[in-house]
């Protein structure tokens, strides 16, 4: 499968300290990945690189075939979706869900004075069944709890047709109920073959869904493991990657880690 986003030899560095440490790493067409690691670690600096958001001080980042820092970035990010409680907090709470979702195909947070068609918008309501959310398509933003808010913000970032999806913790601060409810679409979604390539970054290996494919470890910006997730997401990987002693279970696909000291 076609390489959708290659780090080489990728370093960020802010305030004489490397945030992101000469990072190597791909990511194909048809993988799933899960970034994972303690807070400081450089999970949400590597997904802005791989959102544009964000130029490394050194190294070379290649987001579907385009350079970052020699291509146009403004035609680049329409292709990539992109989910975060930044962004959500950008949204107008007075916005309808059917518009946060809508504008999306613009590029902006708002309804202002874009011209849509009949097919933008079934569309968005063909994207927000999917994501369980037609029946609160003329609620305001604002209303919804943060799992509904949580969904939306997916639903946005998948209206375009991306190639490339990420996802800064998209169950953070979710109750359980939410979290499963999201857990189980987020699976489903990456079970679809045309899928785009996904990257979630979260803290808790709880929170990988299931058929995710794949696993990057970082720890104090450096990668301690990155692979297949059967063979990558070890109890002695993720002890390294915490700086603790962790045991680690895995059940139908699903995983749980605590520490044993």
């Amino acid at each position: 499968m076609p390489q959708v986003l290659d780090f080489a030899d990728v370093v960020v560095r802010r305030n004489a300290r490397n945030i992101v440490d000469h990072i190597d790493w791909t990511v194909d067409a048809d993988q799933r990945w899960v970034v994972l690691g303690p807070n400081g670690a450089g999970k949400t600096t590597v997904l802005q690189l791989a959102d544009t958001l964000l130029h490394p001080t050194s190294g070379v980042v290649t987001i579907l075939g385009e350079r970052l820092g020699r291509s146009d970035v403004f035609e680049l990010r329409p292709r990539i979706g992109f989910a975060s409680s930044a962004m959500a907090r950008r949204v107008p709470p007075e916005e309808t869900v059917l518009n946060v979702v809508l504008t999306a195909a613009y590029s902006v947070l708002g309804r202002w004075n874009e011209n849509y068609e009949g097919i933008d918008e079934r569309r968005a309501l063909r994207v927000l069944a999917e994501w369980k959310l037609d029946h609160l398509a003329e609620r305001t933003f604002g209303t919804l709890s943060d799992g509904e808010q949580k969904r939306v913000q997916i639903a946005r970032a998948v209206m375009t047709d991306p190639e490339l999806l990420l996802l800064d913790e998209p169950t953070a601060s979710l109750d359980l109920g939410a979290r499963e409810e999201l857990l189980s679409l987020l699976s489903q979604y990456a079970a679809v073959p045309t899928t785009p390539a996904m990257v979630m970054v979260t803290h808790h290996v709880e929170e990988i869904p299931v058929g995710f494919t794949h696993v990057l470890l970082l720890r104090e910006g450096g990668i301690v493991a990155a692979g297949p997730i059967g063979e990558t997401l070890t109890a002695a990987a993720l002890s390294e990657t915490f700086g603790m002693p962790i045991a680690l279970t895995q059940e139908g696909g699903r995983y749980a880690a605590r520490a044993t000291a």
